[in-house]
């Protein structure tokens, strides 16, 4: 809007001084009529003293006088119209003025009114009692917000929807405007405004109820929700002429009501509203959702717990398309599908089903039985449907003895304990004992060592979450992996029988680590000191002579170093000599790390690159096109974008192929498909924070591609980037925002790292784990491709190149003031580490 602003200010100083030009040409041109007029007047004095003379050169003098009085006439009808186009154009310019100088802030929202009986005429919005019911909303407002500090720019209040709801009474959506002056239009806080609400509420609230008397309604404190909402929202919802909203009911519980919409209308976004009836909630699945992947810029599909776009009632997002099926729950009995596009002609289409279904309470009293393995399980609410947000469960386990405890095995979750940042993914007490949940990619055990076990679930109390169930069983309490058994590293206990068996177990692969080579040296005469069982303290061979003559065998110290086998080797500087000491050469690993090469010979607004300028560039290939970006951190691993590997297809690594130490798509000098994808297990894919994974390479490069294949280095988390610093994106993504082919030859531009504060004031959702690169000016900047790419930074002191981003998100591309955002690196450092200890 500023930039509006400099530009009709600019316009309208040039119209007038262009009026004041023409207005002095048209007083030189008045005296000019003048003057001829009374040179006129002094030619005819002469033809009267001659009038017997010449009477036809009189006739042609008279009707030139004519001419020249219409001449005059026509001059002054000119002056007249310029005058009034000059006075339209100044009004109109000072209107214009006026008007980009403010802006209107819509803010959209519910709350519940008690005591009130649902009409179905409510549902109709030209009825008399939606018109009434609407009336006392709109008078409550004007009382609370006219008498409030923001008076002078609240403008009006817009009941979008009333609903029946399993609280009973009614629940209303609407929507507030408030006409604000730019300079003071930061102050609008969303909750500023829902709090002069609520305060006004809770001034009538008598003998500690929750229920407020305004203006005769009785609106519910508890059931307040007020966010900033969009224009294009606002307006697609409110006006009557929006064509692409769509109202469905489920009127008979347990049906399955189809969904089959296809839209390609004029309108960017279309709503689909679902009611259900009292009692039962909403249980939306998909089976086919056909939208753009674009990290939800272009499109995306939100469902709401609400009637109305509420960011704070979001269930879920899906921002690519999708064969997989996918089955939300409300919390209440009414569900909004939103379709955004910015395509306003492209065809979208949903297909699926939804139905009213019961509330349901979830936990129970389970008695376990005196026998070995797994007796059942436990599920999250509505399994195997996404939980809602606000859920609770409850567990009670009983043993028949009580030297037993109680085994959980998850298969895609963890419960570690709590810590100071509070859960994200939900939270655990057992036996008044807080854990927090988070979900991974591998199967976990949490063993409850009491016979009586109590467990309490509390949902995440933001968005929906994928479902989890754990399995349950008996263990002994003074032996979680009883004999017979194998220890995975994940805690999972085997049977002794499946170790070495070919097959991953452990689901990490702990199981099957080194079996070859032990089998092999277990039945030769000396062992190699080198395995990782040799001195281990765990008796690897039938026979116990991995672990025989270990007397002599040093702890990892300060004076040692312990290789990635964990080995340690008695070397004081055995890290980066420049000799290999370990059999798995980790000593010499990364220890040139953001060095280019010594050869010198799509992203937005940047140039080609020379070979081996940017060697620890990747290309990640899916199904056999190019996909995303990754760096090379060592041999064999990987970093790239979690947001890269969402969804079934895309988190199955043998879609995957790695294409290293390459200019040109196509002529890479080393390709690998991936082994492992390990996706950070809080990576949220509605705003993408913790967007960071590692990749395990099926085959390490090789040491004779090092000069065109080198790993960059990863930051400590004391290394931090400053506004202002420069830094370099590479990728073979699109050149345009609106390009449909990514580069052939690997781009390369340079930024700068944008202050923190200036990134939050653009976007408002930036996390500590994000920081914002690129030119305000815009032109220069990642784009669709480039995902999973590096921002390398050069560290002066040593002329070392670190990973400082990842490329993650940002509005559009290379858009001024909208610059992109990275993954802050350096805010990983320990969990980078954790995964490969080899770059310690």
């Amino acid at each position: 809007m500023v930039r509006n602003k400099a530009q009709y200010g600019a316009i309208g100083f040039n119209y007038i001084r262009q009026i004041h030009c023409d207005m002095t040409v048209v007083y030189e041109v008045s005296n000019v009529s003048v003057q001829v007029s009374s040179i006129e007047e002094k030619v005819s004095k002469k033809r009267v003293r001659r009038k017997g003379h010449h009477k036809l050169k009189s006739n042609k003098n008279a009707r030139r006088a004519d001419f020249w009085n219409f001449q005059n006439k026509m001059i002054l009808f000119t002056v007249i119209l310029f005058v009034i186009a000059v006075i339209t154009w100044s009004l109109l310019w000072v209107f214009i003025f006026r008007t980009e100088n403010k802006e209107v802030l819509y803010f959209v929202g519910l709350f519940r009114i008690a005591n009130t009986e649902f009409l179905p005429e409510y549902r109709q919005k030209d009825s008399k009692e939606f018109l009434t019911i609407s009336d006392k909303v709109h008078q409550v407002m004007n009382f609370v917000y006219k008498t409030s500090p923001f008076s002078k720019f609240y403008k009006q209040s817009i009941v979008a929807d009333v609903s029946n709801n399993n609280n009973g009474g009614l629940l209303v959506h609407f929507w507030l405007q408030f006409v604000v002056p730019h300079t003071e239009g930061q102050v609008f806080c969303e909750d500023c405004i829902g709090a002069i609400l609520k305060d006004s509420i809770q001034t009538s609230i008598l003998n500690r109820t929750s229920i407020g008397t305004l203006q005769s309604l009785a609106v519910d404190i508890d059931s307040v929700v007020l966010n900033a909402g969009l224009r294009s929202d606002y307006t697609s919802t409110t006006r009557s002429d929006s064509s692409c909203i769509y109202d469905v009911y489920a009127d008979r519980p347990g049906h399955q009501f189809p969904l089959d919409i296809s839209e390609s209308s004029k309108q960017a976004i279309c709503h689909i509203k679902l009611i259900a009836l009292l009692g039962h909630v909403i249980r939306l699945s998909l089976s086919s959702i056909q939208i753009e992947a674009d990290n939800c810029v272009t499109e995306s599909l939100t469902i709401f717990d609400s009637l109305v776009p509420i960011k704070s009632k979001i269930l879920y997002r899906i921002c690519e398309p999708s064969e997989s099926f996918i089955s939300i729950v409300s919390t209440n009995n009414i569900m909004l599908a939103t379709f955004t596009s910015t395509h306003a002609s492209k065809i979208r289409r949903l297909q699926g089903y939804f139905e009213a279904i019961p509330q349901e309470k979830c936990g129970d009293w389970i008695p376990t039985k005196k026998i070995n393995g797994f007796q059942g399980k436990i599920v999250s609410p509505y399994f195997p449907s996404f939980y809602p947000p606000k859920c609770l469960c409850r567990w009670s386990f009983q043993t028949p003895h009580s030297d037993l405890g109680i085994a959980l095995k998850f298969h895609n979750y963890a419960i570690k304990e709590k810590n100071v940042n509070g859960c994200e993914h939900g939270w655990w007490k057992i036996n008044e004992e807080m854990y927090c949940g988070y979900y991974i990619d591998y199967p976990t055990v949490f063993y409850a060592a009491n016979s009586v076990v109590n467990i309490e679930f509390q949902c995440s109390s933001k968005f929906s979450e994928q479902p989890l169930t754990a399995e349950y069983a008996n263990y002994h309490i003074n032996q979680p992996c009883p004999a017979g058994y194998f220890k995975c590293s994940t805690g999972l206990c085997i049977e002794k029988v499946q170790q070495c068996d070919g097959i991953d177990d452990c689901f990490d692969e702990s199981d099957e680590l080194y079996c070859a080579s032990m089998k092999k040296d277990c039945q030769s005469r000396h062992l190699n000191r080198y395995n990782s069982y040799d001195c281990n303290g765990i008796k690897d061979c039938e026979d116990g002579r991995d672990e025989v003559n270990c007397t002599d065998s040093v702890p990892c110290n300060s004076v040692t170093f312990k290789c990635n086998i964990d080995i340690c080797i008695k070397k004081q500087n055995a890290k980066c000599d420049g000799t290999v000491d370990c059999p798995d050469e980790s000593d010499e690993i990364s220890c040139d790390c953001g060095q280019k090469s010594n050869i010198r010979d799509r992203i937005v607004g940047g140039s080609d690159s020379v070979d081996g300028e940017w060697p620890w560039q990747v290309s990640l290939h899916f199904s056999g096109g190019a996909y995303c970006g990754a760096s090379v951190v060592s041999k064999d691993w990987l970093i790239s974008a979690a947001h890269c590997f969402q969804g079934d297809r895309l988190s199955d690594p043998r879609q995957w192929t790695a294409h290293l130490g390459m200019r040109v798509q196509g002529y890479a000098k080393f390709v690998s498909t991936i082994k492992r994808i390990i996706t950070h297990e809080y990576y949220d894919n509605r705003n993408f924070d913790y967007d960071i994974a590692l990749l395990q390479l099926s085959t390490a490069w090789s040491s004779s591609a090092k000069g065109l294949i080198q790993p960059i280095c990863i930051p400590s988390a004391a290394q931090k980037a400053g506004g202002g610093t420069r830094c370099w994106i590479t990728g073979w993504g699109m050149k345009q925002e609106a390009g449909v082919r990514g580069s052939t030859i690997l781009q390369k531009a340079e930024v700068e790292i944008v202050n923190q504060t200036i990134c939050r004031s653009t976007y408002g959702i930036i996390t500590p784990r994000m920081v914002c690169a690129g030119v305000m000016s815009g032109k220069k900047d990642a784009c669709k491709g480039d995902s999973g790419g590096p921002l390398a930074c050069q560290r002066i002191l040593d002329g070392k190149w670190f990973l400082i981003g990842i490329v993650s998100w940002g509005y559009g591309c290379g858009r001024p003031n909208f610059p992109g955002v990275y993954t802050r690196v350096s805010n990983f450092d320990s969990w980078i580490h954790q995964h490969l200890p080899s770059l310690l």
